[in-house]
């Protein structure tokens, strides 16, 4: 989940980060009225939407980015009449920007914020570093300008720390790399403070991504959060309720709300085969199977869907009717594996969903798992237009083959054939340490062949004669005396 700017600094306010006093608006007068009341000489009118780059994006009076109305979606202004006049040519246009793709969003709120004398620009941010299962703190005196920029001309100004997620940033990290960035010791001890308080924002709220460009030092040597961008894991939300409470449906996907509602995961993609399938892991792998199976028509994924483990037939009709609303799905493919629901009973929710609906597009149904020729049976004597694959590849190939005859029927050309995606196996790679330590030891030397126990020899009569007349009459062998 992601919030907008002034949401976030809310939350910075809350744990200690140093910000500008601001205040979220909707209307050109409202803006005008909170820049009389910051009363500073400068102050920042900010458009807000969810993506980054707004101060380099363009407004355009359309969705469709044909009319320009300005360059830039931050503005700075000096009276609160040019805040108004400002506000009315951002409020209700459309910025788009190097994040938003094609498509450009709506502004629909603003936030008027205090100017600052700015010293020197700075970049932070803290990700979720899976690979190490630890939070990374990234830092980069090249702040105020695209990240992925610098990463490009400039890697060695880009620095990184991981931190312990129970002890939080320390003061030894943020210093060590305030210096780094060339900042000086008063400076540095004002960067210490806003890096540990931003450490702390990220870790109480559960986020895994926060996003500061840029933080600024001021004139004065203070250190202000200058930008704020946030996104959370969903999965915990149900802990931060004040934090759910700022989902912006204006800025969400409506068909992605409306799956989230029903405890679906659903997510828009670009091509024409809707997808239905309960499990994650199986729905990427069908996803795959698609683009490789069904290049050949053509035929790519139009969304991920995961209807979850209990597929009963309220979430199938839900979910046949998210998918049908994208007018790009030309036919669509339900893979369900019956583990923990059994094939009868998801077949009877698949057939129930498509009488409900009335589906106008390609149906094709891959079942495995219990009950399977139970759930076979009841799809091929329902009467209903339903084309039953026999497995997963089979199921990919009839969906892209029945998209192109859905297209053909209806005037158009079948898609052209697309380039098949390259075989990609999955290599394990050693750990560092492992591997390090055998480098170190060299080539592994052969085994040495075990040793066998031969059974001794049986001494002979005169060797044990022999041995007996050297023995003393205590049965003690002498041993040889010392030479001196």
């Amino acid at each position: 989940m992601k919030i907008h700017e002034y949401q976030g600094k809310q939350l910075f306010r809350t744990y200690g980060v140093p910000v500008l006093r601001g205040e979220a608006v909707t209307t050109a007068a409202d803006a005008e009225r909170v820049a009389r009341e910051l009363g500073s000489p400068v102050v920042v009118v900010k458009s807000q939407i969810h993506a980054g780059g707004r101060g380099k994006g363009t407004v355009y009076a359309d969705a469709a980015a044909t009319v320009k109305v300005l360059d830039g979606g931050v503005k700075v202004v000096r009276s609160p009449a040019d805040a108004r006049a400002i506000a009315d040519k951002l409020l209700g246009n459309f910025l788009k920007t190097i994040q938003t793709g094609d498509s450009a969003k709506q502004v629909k709120t603003l936030y008027i914020e205090d100017g600052c004398q700015i010293a020197k620009e700075l970049y932070v941010s803290i990700l979720l570093d899976r690979t190490a299962a630890a939070p990374v703190l990234i830092v980069s005196s090249e702040g105020g300008m695209d990240i992925e920029e610098v990463a490009h001309r400039a890697p060695e100004k880009i620095l990184q720390t991981h931190f312990d997620p129970q002890q939080g940033i320390g003061a030894y990290q943020a210093r060590r790399l305030g210096y780094e960035i060339g900042l000086t010791p008063p400076q540095v001890a004002n960067f210490v403070k806003a890096v540990q308080a931003l450490g702390r924002t990220f870790l109480a709220t559960d986020a895994d991504m926060l996003e500061v460009n840029p933080l600024v030092v001021t004139a004065g040597d203070e250190v202000v959060a200058l930008d704020c961008k946030m996104s959370f894991d969903d999965n915990a939300l149900f802990r931060h309720p004040e934090i759910a409470a700022f989902l912006d449906a204006n800025e969400e996907d409506a068909a992605e709300l409306e799956a989230k509602s029903h405890d679906m995961a659903f997510v828009k993609l670009t091509g024409n085969i809707g997808c239905m399938v309960n499990g994650a892991g199986l729905a990427m792998a069908t996803m795959d199977a698609i683009a490789l199976y069904g290049a050949s028509e053509g035929a790519f994924p139009a969304n991920f869907l995961d209807v979850g483990g209990g597929a009963t037939a309220e979430k199938v009709t839900t979910a046949f009717k998210i998918i049908l609303k994208d007018a790009a799905v030309e036919a669509i493919l339900v893979n369900i594996f019956g583990g923990i629901m059994k094939c009868d009973t998801i077949a009877t929710g698949v057939l129930t969903a498509v009488r409900d609906v009335g589906l106008d597009r390609p149906l094709v149904v891959r079942l495995e798992g219990t009950n399977v020729a139970q759930g076979k049976k009841l799809i091929a004597d329902s009467g209903l237009p339903v084309i039953a694959a026999d497995g997963l590849k089979d199921g990919c190939m009839k969906a892209a083959q029945a998209a192109n005859a859905y297209r053909i029927g209806r005037g158009l050309p079948p898609h052209p054939a697309l380039p098949t995606p390259p075989a990609i196996a999955y290599i394990p790679r050693r750990r560092p340490a492992l591997a390090k330590a055998r480098s170190q030891a060299g080539p592994a030397k052969a085994a040495k062949p075990a040793k066998t126990h031969k059974p001794a020899k049986r001494a002979t009569a005169p060797a044990r004669r022999a041995r007996s007349a050297t023995r003393p009459a205590s049965g003690k062998a002498k041993r040889p005396g010392k030479r001196r």
